[in-house]
């Protein structure tokens, strides 16, 4: 029994087809497939039951593959080891940001990160919070960065800030003229939302604790970007709100329609997630220092209301 044998195994069991599985792991499919069968009958038993379309885990192999990802991980955490041992910090790292976040944060913390650890290879991926869970737990992520908290089991979080949401008013909205506002004054009816899927949205659904209202109001609008939102707030289509970030790179003539919440301020917080394995722990560390320098000189709100962001049936 080799680790190689257990990683390709692995594949086949995520990707429930031999072919696609030797194409993820960089073999050919006769390799991959041998390997597997070495296994086999090794342990005399069937792990895949190949009769099946998509191939299914035999009831053994469902508790082998569970195995597996436990002696695949700690073999991982040997290089962790002896990496922190030299104090390298180095290699091919991924991770994901959920789409409300990587345009503002990203641009302010890469260039430092790369300055300052030149051997990581960062490989960024835009991942909404479900691909993002999903690509944690199967290890095609090391870590990401979302709203949370997200309390999924086997994922830690570590909080990098809390990002209050702005409204943005147009003039003719009854609120323009109030320095601060509260959610009583955003109009129901014609808020302005992302479309399903952005966390940002549900938190904003959360906020209002109103879905089935919003949802069957005879207008309703969304959109895949912040920029559409203002727009069409800008053509008296409605209000939206923003989250602070993301108002800093708006025009001056754009700033004059943004109301912030009075105290305590509804916002999201942001955090560092990865799995609990703690693989490439001193690359999360390293990130999670150097985000926290960054955005300290930007954001920094006391008295906030965290919102959820995961949705609420």
């Amino acid at each position: 029994m080799t680790i190689t044998q257990l990683y390709y195994v692995l594949a086949v069991a995520e990707y429930k087809n031999f072919t696609l599985a030797a194409e993820k792991c960089f073999v050919t499919q006769p390799t991959l497939s041998m390997q597997i069968q070495k296994l086999e009958d090794e342990l005399d038993i069937l792990i895949f039951d190949r009769s099946k379309k998509p191939i299914l885990l035999t009831e053994v192999g469902e508790k082998i593959v569970n195995q597996a990802k436990n002696i695949v991980n700690e073999a991982g955490r040997i290089k962790d080891i002896v990496d922190q041992q030299k104090g390298y910090i180095g290699g091919e790292f991924k991770v994901g940001i959920i789409p409300t976040v990587m345009p503002t944060l990203l641009p302010m913390f890469l260039n430092n990160f790369i300055k300052k650890y030149p051997k990581v290879n960062l490989i960024i991926e835009e991942q909404t919070t479900e691909e993002i869970i999903k690509k944690l737990k199967n290890g095609h992520l090391d870590c990401a960065i979302a709203a949370t908290p997200l309390e999924e089991e086997n994922l830690k979080e570590i909080v990098l800030y809390y990002e209050p949401f702005v409204a943005y008013i147009p003039e003719n909205h009854s609120s323009f003229d109030k320095k601060e506002i509260t959610i009583e004054d955003i109009d129901l009816d014609t808020i302005l939302l992302l479309q399903d899927g952005h966390c940002f949205r549900n938190g904003i659904l959360n906020l209002c604790k109103n879905n089935k209202y919003i949802a069957d109001n005879h207008f309703q609008l969304e959109s895949g970007s912040f920029e559409t939102l203002i727009k069409l707030a800008d053509e008296g289509l409605g209000t939206t709100l923003l989250p602070y970030l993301h108002t800093l790179d708006l025009n001056e003539k754009n700033k004059l329609k943004l109301r912030p919440f009075k105290d305590p301020k509804p916002a999201r917080e942001v955090s560092l997630i990865y799995p609990k394995n703690e693989l490439k722990i001193h690359i999360i560390n390293a990130l999670r220092d150097v985000i926290s320098g960054v955005v300290r000189g930007a954001i920094a709100f006391s008295d906030v209301e965290i919102i959820s962001p995961k949705q609420k049936k």
